[in-house]
């Protein structure tokens, strides 16, 4: 299907493409980003129609502002990392002991083992990012909590700069995370 047909079928509110869409073609992205996002267990059946409800509002407004600049996927991805961290103190947790996704190595590991798995994880990850000062803005600005002050004057930038350059450390880090957990890291 393109990416054209997927947008008709959903403003159609056709359930065959609805349901391929969502609960085929983009459960793996999904999923990840529920994984990313959520510190607790969720339905994704339940996130999933909240997503929709919110792509659908107003006679899908948010839909057919989509402008085939990239794929309906990577245009899906955005909103939905948006959407679920606007909205991730709201969502309900699942109690129903079914996990939303498998169980990861570091689960049932000591909170030290863990911690320290997760660390190696977020240093792999950082190591894949192409651009060295925005993983350094990461590791100092995020990682080890400097002041955004104190770390400015260290680097030569004003503070105003450090922001936007940790806005867009952060942005190319949750990609290089969903890619890294997608892919079974």
């Amino acid at each position: 299907m393109t990416d054209r047909e997927i947008i008709k079928g959903l403003i159609d509110r056709d359930n065959r493409v609805t349901e391929q869409f969502f609960f085929v073609k983009c459960r793996p992205l999904l999923t990840a980003i529920i994984r990313n996002v959520f510190s607790y267990p969720v339905n994704y059946d339940e996130l999933v129609n909240e997503l929709y409800a919110h792509i659908m509002a107003d006679d899908a407004a948010r839909l057919r502002q989509f402008e085939y600049r990239s794929t309906v996927c990577q245009w899906l991805k955005i909103v939905a990392i948006r959407f679920f961290i606007r909205h991730r103190d709201s969502m309900i947790e699942d109690r129903a002991g079914e996990p939303l996704y498998e169980q990861t190595e570091t689960e049932g590991l000591s909170d030290t083992s863990a911690l320290i798995a997760r660390r190696i994880d977020i240093e792999l990850m950082l190591g894949m990012m192409e651009n060295r000062r925005y993983a350094d803005a990461i590791r100092h600005l995020v990682l080890n909590d400097e002041e955004p002050e104190r770390y400015a004057a260290e680097t030569g930038v004003t503070v105003g700069n450090l922001y936007n350059i940790k806005r867009r450390a952060m942005a190319t880090f949750m990609h290089i995370a969903i890619k890294y957990y997608h892919n079974g890291q």
